[in-house]
């Protein structure tokens, strides 16, 4: 029920914001939201970081692939592997690590999808954003849910400090 409760919260504060107030659509962040979301706040904070890592990776190397070179339905395969070894072995955030090809996929399929790098450009920007507004919205929602319904697991409170 808590977590029903947040994630209603979460969704519609998302919603309201995006939709209501600035025109665009908001699922890009209610799914990132949810994927923040957790009961337990210690398992949230770490696939928050986890996904704000990997999604500025992937954002970065999908503006890299798409502005340098010409266009090409092959740059798509290419930056998601090249993603891939550089979120394994390089940045080594296990939490999340699908999100860098996912992003890197977003922003270069929006700049194919339209046959601009500018457009793509923009259009990639712009879910990048909405999806680390949706985690820093979940691990908001998730913290504020911690402190108001506390989740009793074998003794002790999820989200309190300390042993």
């Amino acid at each position: 029920m808590r977590f029903a409760a947040h994630i209603f919260i979460a969704s519609g504060t998302l919603w309201l914001l995006l939709q209501m107030g600035v025109g665009t659509n908001p699922i890009w962040a209610i799914s990132a939201m949810i994927a923040v979301s957790d009961p337990n706040m210690h398992e949230a904070l770490a696939t928050f970081r986890g996904r704000i890592f990997n999604t500025l990776l992937g954002c970065t190397v999908g503006l890299l692939f798409l502005v340098v070179g010409s266009s090409s339905q092959w740059k798509l395969p290419l930056a998601m592997a090249v993603t891939v070894l550089l979120s394994t072995y390089v940045v080594r955030v296990p939490a999340m690590w699908r999100q860098a090809p996912i992003t890197a996929a977003l922003v270069i399929a929006s700049g194919l999808m339209h046959h601009s790098k500018e457009v793509g450009i923009e259009d990639g920007l712009m879910r990048v954003i909405e999806v680390l507004l949706g985690c820093i919205v979940g691990l908001f929602f998730t913290w504020l849910m911690s402190r108001i319904w506390p989740v009793h697991v074998a003794g002790k409170e999820s989200g309190a400090s300390g042993p």
